[in-house]
Formats: C-alpha cells, structure tokens, sequence
C-alpha cells in the first residue's frame, strides 16, 4: 500500500463528501500501517495501531468511511454493534466473536484472490467437461456429423454464449455442510476434513443450465489447485496485520457509573471488549489470532452519552478522536450528483431496465436538497439516508408505472416535478419553523 494520506483522502471523496477531519484521521492510520511495516522488526512489534472514535450523528458517513478505507486496500473489514455484546451472565454475543468474524473474512478475502489466479486454467478444464456432456447427448441425434467437427460446433456455440440456458446433467462433487460443535463460538467440524484424503469424494448428478454448470465446474476445479492451508495461514496473517474492526453504537455502552440499573451492563461490556481492543489472543478454527495490531474504529452519535463517559481505560485505547458534522444542503447536492455511487445514479440505471431515461435538473437536486435539510432539522437527523427517502417518494409513481413494454422515454425531473411529488412535504415543513 504505497498511497499517501493525500491520496486516501482524494480517494474517499469519491464517496463520501466534507469531514474532512476523519477522512484524514483514518488516511494517517492507513498510512502509518504501511511505515510500520517498512521498519525492522524490533521495533515493528513496538508500535501498535492508533485506534479512532468517530462521533456524529448517523448517516454523516461514518460507516462508509471505514468501509471504503479498507475496500481500498483490500484489508479484511467487518462492522459490529456495541449493543450486540453484553458482560457474562446477560444474553448476548461474547466479545471474542468479533475476531472469529474478521478471521473469516480474511480468509474468503485470500481464498478469492487465489481462486481468480487460477480461474483462466479452471475455466477452461470446466468448458471441456462440458463440451464432453454436450457431446454425448448430440452425438446420439447427430450420428452423420464426424466427432471433430461436432466438438467444434458445440464449442463455438459455447463461446458465443448461445448454450447458456441449455440444460444438462453433470457430476458434481457432493460436499458435507461443517457441523457447528460449539454453537456460537465458531468451532466447526467437518468430517471429510478429519480423514483428510482417505474417505473418496462423493458425487452427485444435478440437471443444471450450461451457464450454472460452468460456474460449479470451474470452482471445483480450481479447489483442486489452491493449498487450502497456505489460504487459512495468510489469512489469519492478514487480520492481524491488516484487519479493520468497526464498532457501531459506541456511544451505547457509554454511561456514567451507577450502582444499579443497565448502567452496570454498559460498563461491563466495555471491559469485555478491552482485552480485544488493547491486544490478545483469541482462538478461531483456523488457528489463534492476536489483536495487538488490528486497527480498531469506534462510532456513536453521542446525543446523550459523552465519549468521557467511557471508562477512562476504554478511552485510553482509542487516542484519536475525530468529530463528524451534519450534512448541510450543499452537502446533500455533491452527495447526489458528484459521489460514485450517487443514488441518482443508482435511480437512473434502475430505471433505464424499463427504457426510462432519467436525469435531474439542478434546480431538481437543490430543492431535494433543501428538503432534506428540513426534514432532518424538523425530524431525527438521519444525515444522507434522508435523501433515499425523499427520491423514493419522488419517483414512486414513476418507478410503479415502468414496465419496459414501451418504447425509450425521457423523463426530465425539474423543479415542477418535485414540487408536484413533494409539494406536501414542504409545506408542513414551512408550517412547522413556526410552530413554538
């Protein structure tokens, strides 16, 4: 990972707009991963990630920008809820099942980057079975066509995608679902596994399209050519290396101390997720797996809790403190039209199924903006997923009405058109700044 902070934070604008802040919080830790592991060994095992508490109100992009953080570098990613985890003795996760999920991410992670390494030669090995399947059937009705050229045609027609929906029978390998032995804590058995190559695979026949048979023949295939053990150590060496945990609802588990009540159960969840957070180990199927280096991103609203109302231990895990802000309507216009995955965008493609050719005026964009901005201020403030209510409401009618048996239409959504949509919306909007 050779981009710099600037470059992360260029990279994070494509989705998320403003908090500038936190996009530069977590470009430093990204970047200070990288250094950390140019630097010679005793003094790599020194210095350990500088974990973040975002604080914001939800919908600013808090999320998404861990999520985008570790998409960038292909880093092992999951996101948790701190209300999900409670202290022994309540109803609840246990703690440790943060670090089993992210021990499973990582290894899905390795294994597909090892399965599309030899997807080419897998491919081609799957097509050839097929084209054996297929030419067993056609040879019986096509017995004046010599064998050569059959295979020839079959094949052709096979590249040219003119056999996908065709159904055939094949053999495929007939694998065991693990049996969960520990439920909840992530041990599994599989019983193939306990015999290792002794016990023949089985197989079954299935009657699938050519398409279908394709994609279970190549994977079976390429099983065949990727060591799974190499796949489960790399993978364990990832999350600890690279592994992002995000928590949610931090601000959840954060009361002042109190004798009695759910107060006790706050705290107590804290200290269970302490050991995880300041650097142990923790047992997964795959192995064991320390936490020391694994970069922890925490997150809450805040509304009624303070981040100093976590225990002082807690805090003194997470140094970096970032505050996220509200979205402001000239938030809201970048985040519909400039973001990648804006959802006028998204509308748009949906839309273009049903040969509807949809675009916004800016006139459109900023009064829905505008909207949003009020409803968030009159309303909870649920940041820019106010937005995918507004544009649902919007094109309701229109999203109900296309059904793709008409010709191309275009379809301009200008101020008029909101105004028709929403004009009851913004009038109790306007009526409601005035009432005390």
């Amino acid at each position: 990972m050779e981009l710099s902070p600037k470059q992360i934070v260029a990279e994070l604008d494509k989705y998320v707009i403003g908090q500038s802040e936190a996009k530069k919080a977590v470009a430093v830790a990204l970047r200070n991963r990288y250094r950390r592991s140019m630097l010679p060994d005793e003094i790599r095992e020194e210095i350990t990630p500088k974990n973040i508490i975002m604080k914001g109100p939800t919908g600013v992009g808090k999320t998404e920008i861990a999520r985008r953080l570790a998409r960038l570098v292909k880093a092992p990613f999951i996101k948790v809820e701190a209300t999900k985890f409670t202290e022994v003795g309540y109803v609840g996760r246990d703690v440790e099942s943060m670090i089993r999920d992210l021990a499973e991410t990582a290894v899905r992670l390795v294994k597909e980057e090892k399965l599309a390494e030899v997807e080419l030669k897998s491919k081609a090995s799957a097509e050839a079975k097929v084209i054996d399947a297929l030419y067993a059937t056609r040879k019986k009705q096509q017995t004046d066509i010599p064998e050569k050229e059959l295979r020839r045609q079959i094949e052709e027609e096979l590249k040219a995608g003119k056999l996908d929906s065709h159904m055939l029978e094949i053999e495929v390998v007939d694998a065991p679902k693990p049996m969960e032995i520990m439920p909840g804590m992530g041990a599994e058995i599989n019983i193939g596994d306990i015999f290792g190559g002794m016990l023949p695979k089985k197989h079954k026949k299935r009657k699938l399209s050519v398409k279908e048979a394709i994609k279970i023949l190549t994977l079976e295939e390429a099983e065949k050519h990727i060591d799974t053990d190499a796949i489960n150590s790399e993978g364990l060496k990832r999350a600890e290396q690279q592994g992002v945990i995000f928590i949610d609802e931090i601000d959840k588990i954060a009361g002042k101390g109190s004798s009695n009540g759910p107060d006790v159960s706050r705290e107590g969840v804290q200290r269970d997720i302490l050991p995880i957070v300041e650097g142990c180990t923790v047992m997964t199927k795959y192995g064991a797996l320390k936490t020391d280096y694994i970069l922890f991103i925490a997150s809450g609203a805040f509304h009624v809790s303070a981040i100093s109302d976590l225990i002082p231990e807690f805090q003194g895990r997470f140094p970096v403190c970032v505050e996220l802000n509200s979205l402001t309507a000239e938030d809201f216009v970048k985040i519909l039209t400039q973001t990648e995955n804006a959802i006028t965008r998204q509308y748009a493609a949906l839309l273009g199924v049903d040969n509807i050719n949809l675009s916004f005026t800016d006139e459109a964009i900023e009064m829905i903006a505008e909207i949003a901005v009020d409803d968030n201020n009159v309303k909870e403030d649920i940041g820019a997923r106010r937005l995918h209510t507004i544009v649902e409401s919007l094109l309701e009618d229109l999203s109900f009405n296309a059904s793709g048996d008409h010709p191309v239409v275009d379809i301009k959504i200008d101020k008029k058109y909101v105004t028709e949509h929403l004009g009851d919306r913004v009038k109790k909007n306007d009526l409601k700044k005035y009432i005390l």
